[in-house]
């Protein structure tokens, strides 16, 4: 529980520096796209399981997925989207390492899920104190103003992850892994559509104008 509330605790930090130096458009798809590709990867050697024609064309949806939704060279030559691209790879890298810990501990040596994620939660409220210590006057300032999305997340983050990690008991990370990633979908459209993100990459603008129906006229910021 230790090593899993440290690794989440480095992915939380790393994701949350990349969304203030780029766009969620940009940064969660390459985020989410690149850790359910290692953590398949990873799950296929610690299962010695050969890599089937099937899992190959996963993990390349995985890859096209993910390039789709964020390529956009215009917006990539700018110095804060690669510096958000840094920082979406290696969020990637701990995504990818906290699922096979975890899958580790829920799988091999049987914790509950319940039990894993209110460890983890306790451990990342730990190593996280500093962080509100050091900046506690804005996160006073925060609290007041979005104490109810934080309570959101703070409802919605460890149901759904404690689902992921009952999946993990009984089904490979292969599979698990990449199926979390229908997030990026409606993360990319949040992005570009609530959020008004602007050089959103064409298929992340068809996805706006189909789900969000925009009327001739609207601006696309």
């Amino acid at each position: 529980m230790a090593g899993s509330a440290a690794l989440h605790t480095a992915y939380f930090v790393l994701l949350n520096q990349g969304y203030r130096v780029g766009d969620l458009s940009l940064v969660y798809p390459l985020a989410r796209g690149t850790g359910p590709l290692l953590s398949s990867l990873g799950g296929d050697c610690l299962s010695r399981r050969a890599a089937v024609h099937f899992a190959a064309r996963r993990r390349l949806l995985i890859i096209g997925g993910a390039v789709v939704l964020t390529t956009n060279l215009t917006r990539l030559r700018q110095r804060e989207a690669r510096d958000a691209l840094v920082y979406a790879l290696i969020t990637g890298m701990f995504i990818a390492a906290y699922t096979l810990w975890d899958k580790q501990a829920v799988s091999h040596f049987a914790i509950a899920p319940l039990v894993l994620d209110w460890g983890a939660n306790v451990g990342r409220a730990i190593f996280l104190t500093p962080f509100a210590l050091k900046y506690s006057d804005q996160a006073v300032t925060e609290w007041h103003e979005h104490k109810y999305e934080a309570i959101a997340c703070a409802v919605l983050i460890p149901l759904a992850y404690i689902l992921v990690l009952t999946a993990m008991r009984f089904t490979p990370v292969s599979y698990v892994a990449p199926a979390r990633e229908i997030s990026i979908l409606i993360g990319t459209v949040m992005g570009t559509r609530l959020l008004g993100e602007g050089d959103a990459p064409a298929f992340g603008r068809g996805l706006r104008n189909g789900v969000g129906r925009c009327r001739v006229g609207d601006r696309i910021n």
